[in-house]
Order: structure tokens, then sequence, then C-alpha cells
């Protein structure tokens, strides 16, 4: 496998076993590179490449897009490529890798992980500063993409310059988070400093203001505020990876009743069957499927509201679902 470097260290990572975890337009696989459409921008040629071995003129993991709209997302390495296709911070990516890669074998050992010698410090809630440069309300961004403006206020998302700002908070209300998503291609970063994403749960200050019982879980935070345009509180797990931290944040939460419609695609399914794995026994669960296109959001811009309703009414029980304090099983 390639090697790569990772806080110092040098990690074997099966980069096209970690792309091929995702959705691809138009890919062509060789054997040292992946040529597809762009994942950062509305691409449907295959102008987007990533090295999966080390080359005479390139490193692996390396990718460039040659229609990029900015410098910034033109090329670069494959921690933040992997940050991107799994829609969390560079840092979040490079814990993963080391948590899957960093144990190698060698003669029959483990290479065990050296601490590193310094102090922990507690995740601090941002201030609120951060967002006073930001146009809170009704934009055309969102506004073309079905998001109704109430919502949108709701959620105390505003624009920024070329970049929609999306506020994610604490159940209490502070902000933990601000996720920047330009308006022109799919390109996204997060605030610097902000609480690692895999720590919250977006939606959740709503969750408690509103003392909700009965939610929709999904994944992207646009997602989210499809599902609320359509009447149907939701809440958003900001990527295709599901934990331990987040199942406690839901479980001890009003939630009492949470509807799982994931993207239809395989990082999807992982998704959703990891949230089930989590939550089982602790809230009753139902599942829900998007099949004609990608997501909700893309649902709600091709069919309307009345389409994600059908998707929320047709959700089918888990049968092995247990009553909140009751132990018995809904069948």
């Amino acid at each position: 496998m390639p090697t790569l470097i990772l806080n110092g260290r040098h990690v074997d990572v099966d980069i096209r076993y970690e792309l091929e975890q995702f959705e691809w337009t138009r890919p062509t696989w060789t054997e040292d590179r992946l040529l597809a459409a762009s994942p950062f921008r509305y691409d449907r040629t295959p102008s987007f490449y990533v090295y999966l071995e080390d080359t005479a003129s390139a490193k692996a993991g390396y990718w460039g897009d040659s229609g990029a709209y900015d410098a910034e997302f033109a090329r670069g390495g494959f921690v933040k490529l992997l940050a991107f296709l799994r829609a969390e911070t560079e840092d979040e990516t490079v814990d993963y890798l080391l948590e899957t890669y960093a144990p190698t074998a060698k003669d029959g050992r483990l290479t065990l992980r050296l601490p590193k010698l310094k102090a922990a410090t507690k995740p601090e809630p941002l201030p609120e500063s951060i967002l006073s440069n930001a146009c809170i309300g009704s934009n055309d961004y969102l506004t073309g993409r079905g998001i109704a403006a109430e919502v949108q206020r709701e959620a105390g998302v505003g624009l920024v310059g070329n970049a929609v700002a999306i506020p994610w908070r604490l159940p209490n209300g502070r902000l933990a988070n601000v996720k920047y998503r330009a308006t022109k291609g799919k390109a996204f970063w997060y605030v610097k400093g902000g609480m690692p994403i895999r720590y919250l749960v977006y939606g959740m200050d709503l969750v408690y203001a509103q003392r909700l019982k009965s939610v929709v879980i999904c994944e992207a935070e646009i997602d989210a505020m499809a599902w609320r345009s359509a009447g149907v509180p939701a809440i958003g797990t900001g990527g295709s990876t599901f934990n331990l931290q987040k199942a406690d944040i839901i479980a001890q939460s009003p939630i009492e009743y949470l509807t799982v419609v994931t993207d239809n695609d395989k990082a999807g399914e992982k998704l959703r069957r990891e949230i089930e794995r989590y939550l089982i026994g602790k809230v009753r669960l139902a599942h829900g499927y998007i099949t004609e296109v990608k997501d909700a959001d893309e649902l709600l811009i091709k069919r309307g509201t009345e389409a994600l309703r059908d998707v929320y009414d047709r959700a089918e029980v888990v049968k092995h679902s247990l009553r909140l304090g009751s132990g018995i099983p809904v069948l």
C-alpha cells in the first residue's frame, strides 16, 4: 500500500479502498489512478484525477481538478480529499486514518502509537462574533435549493462572501462550529478552532428548544433543512459516519422516535447500518428510503415537499426497536 505521512508518521494507507467507499460520476479506475468527474463541483466530465500509487510525476493520493473554480480546490493531498468525501475536518480524517492503519504488523508484532506528551484541552464553544459578518436570513442559494425562508432564519444560516455559513450548535444553543458551503460548486470548509464534528449532531439545539420527540435523521445540513421545509423536524450527522458520541447525544435528548433516511448511495447505506447498530434499543427506529435521486434536497427540488412527506409516511418501523423504558419490542 502507498505510504502517507500523518502527524509525522509514515503510515501505509489503502487509498483505492478508501475512495471506493464513495460514489463517483463516470469513474475510470486504472492501476495507478482514478479518473472521474470532480466531487468539488457539479461536473459530468472526467476532469478530476487521483493517483492511487506513487508515480514518477506525483505521490499517491495527490489529486487535481482541471476545471476548479478556485485555486483552493484545484489540487491537493489525500487527507484534504478524504476529509471532503467524509464531510469532516482534516484533523478528524487524520485521526480516522491513524486509527484504521497505524497499528501495522512487523515481524508478527504490532507497533504501538506513542502518546503525545501534551495537556489535553477541552473544546470550548465559539464566540457568536464569528457570525457577525454573515448576512443572516433568506438567501438566493438556499431558496434556489427549495429551503423555505423561515427554515433558513430558524437555522441561523447566512451568506459570507460566496459561501453559506451554517452554524452547528450544542444542545444548549452555544455555537460549536460553522460550516461554510460554497455557493458555486460543492466545496466546503469549517471554521478554525471549532469543535470536532464527530462529537456533534446538527440541529440538536432545536430538538431541545422545541422538545422534539420524533425527528428524521439524515446526513447533510441542507438535507435536514429540506425536511424541515416539508414540515418534518430533522437532524443531521454531518457526513456518512456515525459513532458512539453521536448516539449518546441522541439517546440523552428528548427524541423518542427516529426515522433514518440516508443518502441513496453506498456510503448512505453504511451510515444507515451504523445508526441502527448504535441506537437499537435506545430509541424507536424506522427506515425511510429515497430511491430516485441521491438525497432529500434533490428530491425536494425535483418533486417538492409532498415527495418528502411520502418518504416519511412510508417509513418502515424496525421490528426489534424498543419502546423507551419498557423493553417491549415494537411489532
